[in-house]
């Protein structure tokens, strides 16, 4: 009987355990971005309860901790308690232990309590944001979510950041951001333990701080003629007495706000003050600052080359400069101020009898020793405020300032340059930090500026090159992203550009080298991913998106479509004609032989589902697929497209008109005759063409198609014109020609070149294929 008892009792407990069996994590299961110097997982859980207290002895904690609280009660329903004893278990620790870094943590989860150990606010703060990211993604919730297990691995985290400046820059000036997404932005940052926000408030197209002894920095220079229609390079330049109406600006009271909520969150705000190029806006307040002081317009879009630049001849543009840093020093407790420096065009200085008097005066060689000059003056002054400068890479022309930190964008050479010289270097390259380039194919993406920096490059970057020696790579202080803000009107466009590719950078910069795997970075930003739907945040999945690329057999006029995607080894599936992409598709291994016109609908797979938007396009064949072209006026040499058959090779061109199947003429219209070697009964022309006005390309403005049976005498058939009209998109066309039937060997088409732009430039013409039907 007592043997019976025995075994009921060991069976019982047998099924109690598998009853409240705990979630087992396996390692997959992390997804902590950026990843951990130093992870250990154990076997366990620790599980959140209303009664888990939070054990806070120390200044230190309190703020982030509250953050966490407050966040924790929105979505999960109950408010944690804040204690100063701890009890047996269920309670969240903060220790302080003045001999780890600044900004390092430890955080240690067992099955009965969590241990968060740091030396500052800064490591407590960082901490509990991988906290965030242990728990479900339900933790970013506004409103309660009910169902959900609170529960987090066991295991041991040693974390701290490679890089001590982990940056964004956000370009107020281009177009206007507000208080509330500049503080939604300082959020993200410290979600992704980013620590420098860097603000561009000064440019050509528009001032945004407020300069109390400079009012009409803010009342003209802040404001421009509405000219959002046109393309960004495009735009008319306007009349100094015209009333700008478009821009905005924050005030000092507002930035004080910003300036003190980013301490709340560890990120240390960067005002960046350009000079001496990149200040229209402020010499169309103030005309006197310029050689001439002739009046201009805030300008509305691009300008270049730019020549309303600062005097440094005149005292009084010193005046001015160190006015303005005085009122920015009162506002920013940053130890940087960003001066800019970059893209100076010098023509005034060379003829100005100020400029000329001040090189003669002070011994300097050229202008270029003058731009010199007047940043090592700027510096000193700001260093006598006790601040250090930041300049772009030209700063390094003429003599670099004694004490500037250097911000290189052309490249990493001059930023390498700098650090063998001791100074210290900020890396933000155009190939792999410029967030406003194109994240996916240009077809399927907003206006950007015409370059590519996918999700995948971002996250091959490294600010220090291997070449490099130590004594040099410790003055690499990390890298800033740059998100100029031509083409981003709204805050939820540039959301999109930021994010995923911020959550790259945050990595890079943060975890070890060694530590850093794209397949790895890949899985776990889905659950990021996920984390951004909740935000609200509006992400790209460009990452998702399948691009392809053709050749084609001249010979047997077969086509050969090549599909892929940035995640390693994709899941890429397709369908051909009408097919249903969900339950039809099979796997893509090779290239795919088409041998005549053929829809093809592609998509990468997750789960044996499709995620992101589908790949869709048409091979269109057509009666001169790779026919002999003779061309009246040669296509430029810079584009050159897939050879001398590019216009009748099938394969289309792209948004991107450096994707290599465009073909170009600069003012001359474009004239080519279509050889079909036989006569061939025919009724239509169709002609593709790309428009970015901002690029100075423009469709043709009139398309005419004339045939012929000896190629000699030839007879118009048809004619489509279009007008010129402003176009601030990329955008593609075909100008389809209809005729009558009618039998030719011949075929000549004439696109007419618009030739001269509103703005009196050249105009492209592109054309990427010529169908015959």
């Amino acid at each position: 009987m007592k043997i019976v008892n025995k075994s009921i009792v060991v069976l019982l407990l047998a099924i109690c355990n598998l009853t409240m069996a705990q979630k087992v994590f396996t390692e997959k299961e992390i997804h902590i971005i950026p990843k951990p110097t130093e992870l250990v997982r154990s076997e366990g859980t620790f599980e959140f309860s209303a009664q888990t207290k939070f054990v806070v002895t120390d200044d230190s904690p309190k703020q982030s901790v509250a953050y966490f609280l407050d966040q924790f009660e929105k979505a999960s329903g109950f408010r944690l308690k804040r204690v100063t004893k701890k009890s047996k278990n269920n309670f969240v620790q903060f220790i302080v232990d003045n001999k780890m870094a600044k900004d390092a943590y430890s955080l240690k989860v067992s099955e009965k309590n969590i241990i968060i150990t740091a030396k500052s606010s800064i490591g407590f703060m960082y901490a509990l944001e991988t906290l965030k990211q242990l728990l479900p993604v339900a933790i970013e919730s506004e409103t309660v979510i009910t169902n959900v297990k609170w529960e987090i691995p066991t295991l041991a985290i040693n974390d701290k950041p490679r890089y001590q400046q982990r940056g964004l820059m956000l370009d107020l000036s281009r177009h206007f951001f507000g208080k509330d997404y500049i503080l939604k932005t300082i959020d993200r940052l410290a979600m992704h333990k980013m620590n420098v926000l860097r603000l561009h408030m000064v440019d050509d197209q528009g001032w945004r701080m407020e300069i109390k002894k400079y009012p009409k920095l803010t009342e003209i220079g802040a404001w421009r003629v509405n000219q959002e229609d046109k393309a960004w390079n495009a735009r008319a330049v306007n009349d100094p007495n015209e009333k700008g109406t478009y821009g905005g600006f924050l005030t000092q009271q507002e930035l004080k706000e910003i300036v003190a909520y980013a301490a709340t969150k560890n990120v240390e705000i960067i005002p960046e003050i350009e000079m001496p190029a990149h200040v229209s806006s402020a010499i169309a307040a103030y005309p006197e600052l310029s050689c001439f002081g002739t009046p201009i317009g805030v300008p509305s879009g691009g300008v270049w080359p730019i020549t309303d630049i600062f005097c440094p001849g005149k005292e009084n543009t010193f005046e001015f400069i160190e006015n303005v840093i005085d009122e920015v020093i009162a506002i920013f407790p940053s130890q940087y101020i960003h001066i800019g420096g970059d893209e100076a065009t010098k023509d005034h200085w060379k003829t100005c009898p100020h400029c000329q008097k001040r090189i003669k005066e002070e011994g300097l060689k050229d202008v270029n020793e003058l731009q010199s000059y007047l940043v090592k003056r700027v510096e000193k002054y700001i260093n006598s405020k006790g601040k250090k400068m930041i300049g772009w890479d030209e700063i390094i022309e003429g003599g670099l300032a004694p004490e500037a930190t250097v911000m290189s964008w052309r490249g990493t050479k001059g930023g390498i340059e700098a650090a063998e010289q001791g100074h210290d270097v900020i890396m933000t390259p155009e190939s792999h930090c410029y967030f406003n380039f194109y994240q996916g194919p240009q077809n399927e993406e907003p206006v950007a500026f015409n370059a590519y920096l996918p999700l995948s490059k971002v996250y091959e970057f490294d600010p220090v090159a291997d070449a490099m020696s130590p004594e040099v790579a410790k003055h690499i202080l990390g890298a800033h992203a740059n998100l100029w803000a031509e083409h981003i009107d709204t805050d939820a466009l540039s959301e999109y550009m930021l994010f995923p590719r911020l959550a790259a950078l945050s990595e890079v910069l943060w975890s070890t080298k060694e530590s850093r795997n794209w397949e790895d970075f890949s899985a776990r930003l889905e659950t990021m991913f996920r984390r951004y739907d909740v935000l609200g945040i509006n992400y790209s999945k460009s990452s998702y998106l399948i691009t392809a690329s053709s050749k084609v057999d001249l010979k047997s006029k077969n086509v050969f479509l090549s599909l892929k995607n940035e995640f390693p080894n994709p899941d890429i599936r397709y369908v051909t004609a009408d097919k249903d992409i969900n339950n039809k598709a099979v796997p893509y291994t090779n290239p795919i032989e088409i041998k005549e016109t053929t829809l093809i609908k592609a998509s990468l797979f997750k789960n044996d589902k499709p995620v992101g938007k589908t790949y869709i396009d048409t091979i269109k064949f057509h009666k001169a697929v790779a026919a002999k072209l003779i061309f009246k006026t040669p296509f430029n040499k810079n584009y050159k497209g897939d050879g001398d058959l590019s216009l009748v090779n099938v394969i289309r061109g792209t948004k991107n008109f450096h994707d290599g199947q465009w073909q170009a003429w600069l003012e001359d219209d474009m004239e080519v005759v279509i050889d079909l070697e036989k006569n061939q009964e025919i009724q239509q022309v169709i002609l593709g063409s790309l428009e970015s006005q901002g690029s100075g390309i423009y469709f043709p403005t009139a398309v005419t198609v004339f045939v012929s049976n000896d190629g000699k005498n030839y007879t118009e058939v048809g004619k489509i014109k279009r007008a010129f009209a402003p176009n601030v998109n990329d955008e593609l066309l075909d100008f389809k020609v209809d005729f009558d039937k009618t039998q030719a060997r011949f075929i000549k088409v004439v696109a007419t070149n618009l030739k001269k732009t509103a703005s009196g430039g050249s105009s492209w013409l592109f054309a990427d294929e010529i169908l015959v039907n």
